[in-house]
């Protein structure tokens, strides 16, 4: 039994606190530490296309309504 104890302080114990400080550093990137993480900046990066996207809507939708317009007036002159 202390072989493997003296394994796991010879070559494990080092990886696993490398291992442990990566994850930290991972889970700090996605969820934040008191200023936007990852998580945060993609929620608002999909809401911010959003409204873009319903913006562009409504701009075509007034283009075609005043390209409309201007053929109806020139075709039927009123």
């Amino acid at each position: 039994m202390s072989e493997c104890s003296g394994q796991y302080e010879r070559a494990c114990k080092d990886e696993f606190a490398a291992i442990h400080v990566k994850l930290d550093r991972l889970d700090e990137a996605i969820r934040g530490n008191s200023k936007p993480g990852i998580h945060l900046r993609l929620d608002r990066l999909e809401a911010a296309e959003k409204s873009r996207s319903r913006l562009i809507w409504i701009i075509v939708g007034a283009a075609v309504t005043l390209a409309v317009t201007a053929v109806w007036q020139h075709v039927f002159g009123g």
